[in-house]
């Protein structure tokens, strides 16, 4: 009979990557994923290009970690997050990755087009601070804790 250790080793933290232009919505990421004692690695980049030079290590993301999940904004500068998603998901060495579409716009379009490039879920972030605070966690229960996903570091 094998016997169970007393204390696991905590799993590593999963690396999120937040891709979002507006400070205000990065500061109330940051603040959900502290509040709700989140323990997991938030990398911020601020446009579609910046995005794919941490994806592909590029430039000053040259030692950037491989992220577990990524919070996609979709209206960004350079590339907007309908062409990152689409180089995201179709790129074998990043495909397997999930994507958050959160975004402000609930337009139906914006919705069936990012599905269609194969999103993972679409998010419409919420105004208030509670209702976004609690996204994020429920976002981060899911795709981390819930499902189990490959972890390529």
């Amino acid at each position: 009979m094998t016997s169970i250790p007393a204390h696991r080793p905590p799993a590593a933290p999963a690396v999120v990557l937040l891709v979002e232009d507006d400070e205000g919505d990065e500061l109330m990421t940051r603040e959900a994923f502290e509040d709700n004692k989140i323990g997991n690695v938030l990398h911020v980049v601020r446009d579609g290009l910046e995005a794919l030079d941490f994806l592909y290590r590029r430039g000053e993301h040259q030692d950037a970690p491989r992220p577990d999940l990524i919070l996609l904004d979709l209206n960004l500068p350079k590339y907007d997050g309908r062409q990152v998603l689409e180089q995201i998901k179709t790129d074998p060495e990043l495909s397997h990755i999930p994507v958050v579409v959160l975004t402000t716009s609930a337009a139906e379009e914006d919705i069936l087009r990012s599905y269609k490039l194969h999103a993972n879920a679409y998010v419409t972030k919420p105004v208030d601070l509670d209702q976004f605070v609690r996204a994020i966690q429920q976002i981060d229960d899911f795709f981390i804790t819930v499902v189990k996903l490959p972890r390529a570091r």
